[in-house]
């Protein structure tokens, strides 16, 4: 089931309950937060199978398995005048409908979870590098037996009401290559798909043609997982452990041999900045060093003591000066761990800080908890492929395009380093 936890207290600063924050700002709820043995209190939920969800101002998307896609209305979800805070439509089905039945949904993606509108008027006179890419109008979904399927979306950000009925733009599985996909990562104008043959790269700058370029096979990539995509690499979980993809050409995808962390239940992968986080079933949460992605380390190993015993779903995010994760703890719910604070993380205001993680609080779920969504993108001002995706307020200003982000770090083909001496070398 789809279900919305209350994770800050209101009023200003926000501070996530249970946080150090909490403690210095609101000292009689965090009092209260431990008499309830840090459990928080607050949560909304609606029935039904839900296996991937993604949250977008009002909605949220998700992947139901059996019952497909479908986007939940979440706008009330703090609103204490309304007694449902989810639901499938806020009118008769008659009026609205987001449900696209598939055979099973597994997962779903946004190419950005920020407020966009792709069908925005574009004025030449702003200067700005060009209308938002039309892979921004769509909804991305795995379906373990259709492949990959695509759903315009943008209906519902329009301000209309009355054309919010969703329909499958597009189904794209060519000779089955796209069987058994579970999961799928979206970067600039690919999709990276976790399906039985590995990780099949798909090129979706044509949404509506979209095209197999890449893959890495089954025999390097074991029944895929998860998978995340930063700058030139792409972390995957599969059966085996934590393996990584060398992304620098984009359709020439390649595994990097000898950086690999074994792990015996790797569900899920976020990564921020030089750590990635992997949601890793009985072994808690496991926390990566990747600033080398290429020679991975093992940093820490986090079960609250034995308490995080069931880990499916992570998602990394920032509030105020502090850094925390969410876990989807399978039976026991949602596990709030407070990564960085003032109080254990010497230069916690630094670029990467060193995690040292703290259970803070866990919220028991009506149903097992199996994903969790990601956090609002800020500051994000063009994708992989040189697409811009906000709007600068400045007349004429615009992000660097895919050719020039390529000066600072390819040459001819190759690619370049300077070491802190000065000298330039090149990657073998």
């Amino acid at each position: 089931m789809a279900e919305a936890v209350q994770a800050p207290k209101g009023g200003e600063p926000q501070a996530v309950i249970g946080s150090y924050l909490q403690t210095l700002a609101y000292p009689d709820y965090y009092k209260a937060h431990l008499e309830n043995k840090k459990e928080l209190q607050t949560s909304y939920h609606h029935g039904g199978e839900v296996l991937s969800v993604q949250l977008r101002g009002e909605y949220l998307y998700a992947a139901c398995g059996e019952d497909g896609f479908r986007a939940y209305d979440v706008a009330n979800v703090d609103n204490k005048g309304f007694s449902e805070r989810i639901v499938t439509s806020p009118v008769s089905w008659l009026g609205q409908d987001t449900h696209v039945k598939t055979r099973y949904a597994t997962a779903v993606a946004l190419p950005t979870n920020m407020p966009i509108d792709t069908r925005r008027v574009y004025r030449p006179e702003n200067q700005e590098q060009g209308p938002l890419h039309p892979l921004y109008s769509y909804a991305y979904i795995t379906d373990k037996y259709e492949g990959l399927i695509l759903v315009d979306v943008m209906n519902l950000v329009d301000g209309d009401p009355r054309n919010n009925f969703l329909e499958r733009a597009l189904t794209f599985n060519p000779d089955g290559m796209l069987n058994g996909a579970v999961n799928l990562a979206v970067a600039g104008n690919y999709v990276y798909i976790c399906c039985d043959r590995g990780i099949v790269l798909v090129n979706i700058d044509n949404p509506m043609k979209p095209r197999i370029v890449g893959e890495v096979g089954s025999s390097l990539i074991k029944k895929p997982t998860a998978i995340a995509i930063q700058f030139r690499y792409a972390f995957v979980c599969d059966a085996e452990g934590v393996k990584v993809i060398d992304l620098t050409l984009r359709e020439e995808p390649k595994l990097v041999k000898g950086s690999f962390i074994p792990l015996q239940d790797a569900n899920d992968i976020y990564v921020a900045r030089t750590y990635a986080y992997v949601a890793a079933g009985s072994q808690g949460l496991v926390i990566i060093d990747v600033e080398n992605p290429e020679a991975m380390k093992l940093e820490k190993i986090f079960t609250a003591d034995g308490v995080i015993i069931d880990a499916q779903g992570v998602k990394v995010a920032s509030t105020n000066a502090s850094v925390f994760a969410y876990v989807a703890d399978g039976r026991n719910g949602l596990r709030v761990i407070q990564l960085t604070s003032p109080k254990t993380v010497p230069g916690f205001l630094g670029f990467s800080p060193k995690p040292v993680p703290q259970l803070i609080a866990t919220r028991k779920m009506s149903g097992l908890a199996l994903a969790v969504s990601k956090g609002m993108d800020r500051d994000r001002a063009v994708d992989e492929s040189g697409n811009q995706v906000s709007i600068f307020g400045r007349l004429g200003s615009r992000p660097f395009t895919l050719e020039e982000m390529q000066r600072m770090y390819m040459k001819e083909g190759k690619v370049w380093m300077v070491s802190d001496d000065g000298k330039v070398s090149f990657k073998k």
